[in-house]
């Protein structure tokens, strides 16, 4: 990516290389074919202005950075193996090494993205006490760190922090060598042996990228493929794996497949098939890029015909490397309605453009999330300080994904949630505080006996999950409440004012294109009506996300004056009850499609404001 080829915002065109009858994954190629002029013509606009390009600046920063942490790395080796007793020659030689994966590994990264990187350590240097305590106390006290975390019972345990204001994300991995190598290959199973777990999933971060690289036909036209589809999901709300979407990892596994698919085809081409494939793909068919590996070190590989928890897996997307394991497996039934959506949606713009009816800007408009529901669940996180915040929020995000899925299983997958994968702060407050949005909506075509739903036992439940933090500090609280779409918190919108919604009116008849779409843009009500058509037309084939429900006892917390959130204090228990019922107060029955009352009940002898939420399923 040279410097002049993104100021002019235009992207290199590789020569088409021919592939005729060459197998590159598990499935035959779907067409050989090479680009046309328009399609050339097309490739040279796809991420124009759009901004998905780092300066050159900031690439020579990264490389500083990770350099320095590179010497840490190395010097905090040789230190503890001093202290350990080592001899000399053993202190000289000692080593640890920094790889890179995810984004950064493959070329995609954007501007202020965070580096995925990967410690590699001795036999003796733990991960427990040597890297999540010493190495951390040395960051610790570095001018150049900030905004430290340790996440120690994560499912890849890790180390967030800020080096030069570059957000960094350190793994760690203890292989079975006394002296690490500078070039050790990783790729190699070997690597593997006499690990853990934890260690596996860590090393294969770099594993399963260096994999997709030697995978795919052509890594400058995946690269700028899987930079577009990323930029994408980022518009369009389903780039986030800790919510229930997506992460980098399991795009660039979808875009890797599209580009074996389609070896010859070039990123215009290839953004037009993603969604053409997967608007088409019958999960929970597995994507896979080559076959499933086994091996004699005995670690368990994605195999849902052995485990059955492997068979309620809604979206498997299998990584390329020993051991192979889904990398979706966070993804709920919710979650993957509102991708099979957008996927919908992208394959419908991409339509338009192919017939000169739109282009690649009406495919990154962003979503209409906060117009696309009447109900929402709000959910606000407080804390005494800025640093408490930081921990606190990132453990209530990672919790929200069971809270979905606790709503798909009290309701039967009856009413559906849309977690949205972004944080919203009111600066007006005068403490530290965050807040996270998910719209609800009843799954389409379906009748209530009662007419309600009942969820205050789900959310007292996710509450007290989400209360058994190990490290809750006095202060730190959520609130969860209902709001209708006409109060939702005028924080949460650009410059701090609601967008006008559009008024209806009646369709005439057109024979010719309209101005919009001669203009190339798709308009928010189009996108509802096509996002309701698409529900009315949908049946799921697979069966919710099995959660069970337990009982669970939150910790005893000091009592603490929390602040007020809308009326409400941390002594102020909030409930949902959601109630179906038609606009008109009449029976099910009823012509008009039922809508949703959802009522904070009073649990408490001091006054609480109810709030009365009522939406129907149309506009």
């Amino acid at each position: 990516m040279v410097g002049s080829e993104i100021d002019n915002g235009s992207l290199p065109t590789p020569p088409p290389q021919k592939a005729d009858g060459k197998k590159y994954g598990v499935m035959k190629p779907i067409s050989y074919a090479g680009p046309t002029d328009v399609d050339i013509h097309r490739n040279i606009t796809l991420l124009r202005n759009s901004g998905v390009y780092e300066a050159a600046e900031e690439t020579a920063k990264r490389e500083e950075v990770l350099r320095r942490l590179d010497q840490i790395v190395k010097d905090w080796v040789k230190q503890l193996t001093h202290q350990k007793g080592y001899t000399e020659k053993m202190v000289e030689e000692a080593n640890g090494i920094v790889r890179t994966f995810g984004s950064y590994r493959l070329g995609v990264h954007g501007p202020n993205a965070d580096i995925d990187t990967l410690c590699i350590g001795p036999s003796y240097v733990n991960r427990e006490h040597d890297f999540f305590n010493i190495l951390h106390n040395i960051l610790l006290g570095m001018e150049e760190v900030s905004d430290i975390q340790r996440i120690r019972d994560a499912h890849v345990p890790v180390m967030k922090f800020k080096f030069q204001g570059i957000s960094i994300d350190l793994l760690y991995a203890s292989v079975s060598l006394l002296i690490v190598p500078e070039d050790l290959d990783i790729s190699h199973n070997s690597v593997l042996y006499n690990t853990d777990d934890k260690t596996v999933r860590s090393l294969n971060g770099c594993r399963v990228a260096d994999q997709i690289l030697k995978l795919v036909p052509n890594v400058e036209n995946f690269c700028t493929t899987l930079r577009c589809l990323k930029f994408w999901a980022k518009r369009r709300g389903v780039y986030s794996n800790v919510t229930g979407f997506l992460g980098g990892v399991n795009w660039a596994l979808l875009v890797a497949q599209v580009c074996q698919l389609y070896p010859n085809a070039i990123p215009s081409m290839l953004v037009s098939r993603f969604f053409r494939v997967y608007t088409h793909w019958r999960w929970p068919n597995p994507v896979m890029l080559c076959p499933i590996e086994e091996d004699d070190l005995g670690f368990s590989v994605w195999d849902p015909r052995k485990c059955g928890r492997d068979r309620t897996h809604l979206m498997p997307i299998i990584t390329p490397a020993y051991p192979c394991m889904n990398s979706s497996y966070n993804v709920s039934a919710s979650t993957l309605h509102v991708m099979v959506e957008q996927f919908h949606l992208g394959n419908k713009v991409c339509e338009e453009i192919e017939l000169n009816r739109a282009n690649w800007r009406a495919l990154f408009e962003p979503s209409l999330f906060f117009e696309s529901y009447k109900n929402y669940l709000q959910v606000d996180v407080v804390a005494a300080d800025a640093d408490d915040l930081l921990s606190w929020r990132g453990w209530v995000e990672s919790r929200l994904r069971f809270l979905t899925l606790k709503i798909e299983r009290d309701t039967e997958s009856t009413l559906q949630c849309h977690p949205f994968p972004k944080e919203y702060v009111d600066t007006s407050k005068p403490f530290s505080h965050c807040a996270f949005f998910m719209g609800l909506q009843r799954q389409p075509g379906v009748r209530l006996q009662d007419n309600q739903f009942d969820i205050r036992g789900t959310v007292d439940e996710f509450k007290q999950d989400v209360n058994s933090y190990l490290d809750w500090r006095p202060g730190m609280d959520i609130f969860v409440s209902h709001v209708r779409r006409r109060e939702l918190p005028t924080y949460i919108f650009p410059q701090g004012h609601r967008r006008q919604r559009q008024l209806r009116h009646t369709p005439q008849p057109s024979t010719t294109t309209s101005s919009q779409e001669a203009q190339g843009s798709i308009s928010p009500s189009s996108e509802r009506r096509s996002k309701r058509r698409h529900d009315d037309a949908s049946t799921s084939d697979t069966g919710p996300s099995q959660i069970k429900k337990q009982a669970s006892v939150s910790p005893q917390r000091p009592e603490t004056a929390g602040p007020v959130i809308q009326g409400l204090t941390s002594e102020s228990p909030i409930q949902l009850k959601v109630v179906m019922e038609s606009e008109d107060g009449a029976n099910s029955e009823s012509m008009q499609p039922p809508a949703i009352r959802c009522v904070l009940l009073e649990t408490t002898n001091i006054e609480l404001r109810i709030n009365s939420l009522n939406y129907q399923e149309s506009d």
